[in-house]
C-alpha cells in the first residue's frame, strides 16, 4: 500500500523491518513474516484478526497512528480501534489523522489520549492548476451526459465519483454496455483485488475508473486528468478529496460535477464553505441513453435462484401442513442482507495451523 511505499522510500537507510497486513489474502504468510517486523501497517480488521490469533506481539509497541480515523468511524470500525487501543501499552505515543472530528474520534480523545493536541490544516485547491466545472442536469439525463463527456472530452486517466456502493456499480455497468471500458472500486470491495484494479488503473487499464468515497482519500492514485463527480457526498469534506485527486504533482486536471437539483442544497454549501471558483458551463445538445438501473446480471441472477428456493421451500411447507394435524411441522426462516428467506448451511470454514506467539518487539503500529 502507498503508506508501506513511503515507509520504505524513507527508511531505506535505516535498519527497519516493515510489514503490511491487511483481509483479502492468505494470512499464513503475515504470520511468518510478523515476528521479523519492527512496524506495521495494517487495516484493523485483520490486526484483530492476529491478535485474537496471538500471532503479533503488542507488548512493546511504543507508537500507534491511525490514518484516516474518521473513515474507519464511518466504515463500522469504531469497536475494532477501541479493541487494538486497549491492546497496546497505556504507555504509548497515540497519532490520530483525519478530516473530521466526530463525537467517536472525541471518544477516543477523552478515553485514550492524554493531554492531545489538535492541529489543523486548511484545505487547499490549487486553482492555476484545477479547472473546476459544473453542468445542471436532470436526473434522468445524467448518465446520458456523463457518456457525453467521457466520449468528447480528451482524458488521460478519469475517476467517476459516486455516492453509494449501488451506484457505483450500477454506473460501471452501464458505462461497458455503452463501450466505455471501466472498472470499478467500493467499500465492499476486497483489499486485494481493490489493489489490483489501482495498479491496472495506474497503468490505463482502464482508463476510466467508477468509485465511491474510498477512492477519494488513501489510495496511491496517479495522473488523473479528469474528476467526474456523478453524485455529491453530504461532507462537504469529501468533495475536496474528490477533486484532490486530479492536478498533482504540478499536473493541470479538471473537475467536473454534473449537478441534478437533488445536490444543489449540498453543492451551495461546498462552494460557500471553501470560496472555490467553479464555472458553470451550458448542456449542449446531447444523445438520450437508457439507463439500466437493474442490478448486475450476478446478483439478479442469485436472487432469483434465492427466490426459486424460497418458492420451492413454501410448497414443501404447504405440503407438510395439509397433512394430518398428528404431522409434525418445522420450518426454520432465518433473513440475509439480500433475501428474506435463506437456508441454514453448516459452516467450514478452514482450519489454520497453531503458530507460535512472537516474543519480537513491535515499535510502530499504523492503521490504514
Amino acid at each position: 500500500c502507498q503508506i508501506s511505499q513511503e515507509f520504505e522510500k524513507f527508511g531505506k537507510n535505516l535498519s527497519y523491518s516493515i510489514e503490511t497486513i491487511y483481509g483479502g489474502v492468505a494470512i499464513g504468510p503475515q504470520i511468518n513474516r510478523l515476528p521479523k517486523a519492527d512496524i506495521v501497517v495494517c487495516t484493523p480488521g485483520r490486526l484483530l484478526d492476529h491478535i485474537n490469533r496471538k500471532t503479533i506481539n503488542l507488548s512493546k509497541v511504543r507508537n500507534l497512528v491511525l490514518d484516516e480515523a474518521d473513515i474507519m468511524v464511518d466504515m463500522g470500525f469504531f469497536d475494532d480501534i477501541k479493541k487494538i487501543l486497549n491492546a497496546v501499552p497505556k504507555n504509548r505515543q497515540i497519532s490520530l489523522f483525519g478530516a473530521t472530528i466526530s463525537d467517536e474520534i472525541n471518544e477516543l480523545k477523552k478515553k485514550y489520549m492524554n493531554k492531545p493536541i489538535v492541529e489543523k490544516s486548511e484545505a487547499h485547491v490549487n486553482s492555476t492548476l484545477l479547472k473546476q466545472y459544473y453542468y445542471k442536469v436532470a436526473q434522468k439525463e445524467k448518465f446520458s451526459l456523463l457518456v457525453h463527456l467521457l466520449k468528447n472530452e480528451a482524458a488521460d486517466r478519469v475517476i467517476v465519483f459516486c455516492p453509494t456502493r449501488s451506484k457505483v456499480e450500477s454506473v460501471s455497468k452501464n458505462l461497458k454496455m455503452n463501450g466505455i471500458k471501466s472498472n470499478m472500486i467500493h467499500g465492499k470491495i476486497k483489499q486485494s483485488r481493490r489493489l489490483k484494479v489501482i495498479d491496472n488503473f495506474n497503468k490505463g487499464r482502464p482508463k476510466v475508473l467508477v468509485a465511491s468515497g474510498v477512492a477519494s482519500r488513501g489510495l496511491d492514485i496517479k495522473g488523473v486528468s479528469h474528476v467526474y463527480n456523478y453524485g455529491l457526498s453530504q461532507d462537504p469534506q469529501e468533495y475536496i478529496h474528490r477533486i484532490g485527486r486530479t492536478a498533482r504533482a504540478g499536473e493541470a486536471g479538471k473537475a467536473i460535477t454534473l449537478l441534478s437539483p437533488v445536490d444543489n442544497k449540498i453543492f451551495t454549501r461546498i462552494i460557500n464553505m471553501y470560496d472555490i471558483d467553479v464555472e458553470n458551463i451550458k448542456c449542449k445538445d446531447f444523445s438520450k441513453i437508457h439507463f439500466d438501473s437493474r442490478e448486475n446480471s450476478g446478483d439478479t441472477r442469485r436472487r432469483n435462484e434465492e427466490s426459486k428456493n424460497t418458492r420451492n421451500s413454501n410448497q414443501k411447507s404447504k405440503r407438510k401442513l395439509n397433512k394430518p394435524s398428528n404431522s409434525r411441522v418445522s420450518v426454520k426462516v432465518t433473513s440475509g442482507r439480500k433475501s428474506r428467506v435463506k437456508y441454514r448451511t453448516k459452516s467450514q470454514d478452514g482450519i489454520l495451523n497453531e503458530t507460535k506467539k512472537s516474543q519480537n518487539p513491535k515499535k510502530v503500529i499504523s492503521t490504514i
